[in-house]
């Protein structure tokens, strides 16, 4: 078995942790390979073995069976940014805080390894976002799991987004920004913004304004094949762009356009977790003494 390793740089009390999991899928005979900067960071803290390799782009990760992550939800969706339309597996063990994508807690890791390893999860196909401008902004890595969203820059003055569906004008928000978020993403940054929680496979998008100055501007839900497209005016010359934690600079009058995009996210569920049950435990989902 072929697996990708990702991470990010790790806190000195996960290391003994790491080199556990490292040690488990060695004596399973997998080849690992691992992300560059994860492989420098932990061959620092002497957790490589000898012929050891790491990838450096997307074309590096054909015939991996499986890509794993070792960090938090940010560490998931860089995955998910690096592996791109091959559609490999991805098992997020959660280092980080929430994990609330990257499921399987250090816990729970050594009964878990053996029941990825025969097969006994599920793949959850998540919808991602693709994003369209002239200038390629973001190269081939033009798509996200969580969201899209164009943000103020560097001044303290709201921006004016003109959001169009299919074509046709649905209206000009004077805001701080706005939010294209999946429903995967409808539990992040959408959220925080007053928008709705949307169920994974309900093949919509939800458009929210992040801190609108009209009140009477609501999130909206769309459906998935819709596609929405965008231009920006402001005081400032500049403004940002995001598709989940990768950010570019982008100028005023730019056209962009968002559509779902031809390809899915494939993340690994253990079959005793469910989306209802990581919203009660993660955010408290329903919260009430009573219960």
């Amino acid at each position: 078995m072929k697996i990708g390793v990702h991470g990010k740089k790790f806190l000195k009390e996960n290391i003994e942790f790491i080199r556990s999991v490292l040690k488990e899928f060695s004596e399973k005979s997998c080849e690992l390979i691992f992300s560059e900067s994860y492989f420098k960071a932990l061959k620092k803290a002497d957790l490589i073995e000898p012929n050891q390799k790491y990838y450096t782009s997307n074309d590096d990760l054909s015939g991996l069976d499986m890509m794993v992550t070792l960090g938090g939800d940010g560490t998931l969706l860089e995955a998910v940014a690096q592996t791109g339309s091959l559609s490999i597996p991805i098992w997020g063990i959660n280092l980080g805080r929430m994990g609330f994508l990257a499921t399987t807690s250090k816990e729970l890791v050594k009964g878990t390894i053996n029941e990825v390893f025969s097969g006994n999860y599920i793949l959850d196909k998540r919808t991602l976002l693709n994003l369209q401008t002239k200038n390629d902004l973001f190269g081939k890595q033009n798509f996200a799991l969580n969201d899209f969203t164009i943000l103020k820059k560097d001044t303290s003055s709201m921006i004016l987004v003109h959001a169009y569906i299919n074509g046709e004008f649905l209206n000009s928000y004077w805001a701080d920004g706005i939010i294209v978020a999946t429903p995967t993403g409808s539990t992040g940054y959408s959220l925080s913004c007053g928008g709705p929680l949307i169920l994974p496979g309900s093949q919509n998008f939800v458009l929210t304004p992040v801190s609108p100055h009209n009140l009477t501007a609501r999130p909206m839900v769309v459906p998935d094949n819709s596609i929405l497209s965008f231009k920006v005016e402001g005081r400032a010359k500049q403004y940002l762009a995001s598709l989940d934690s990768r950010f570019k600079t982008i100028e005023l009058n730019t056209e962009l356009s968002v559509e779902k995009a031809p390809f899915n996210a494939h993340l690994v569920r253990l079959k005793d977790s469910s989306y209802f049950k990581t919203l009660r435990q993660k955010l408290s989902w329903g919260l009430d003494y009573r219960n």
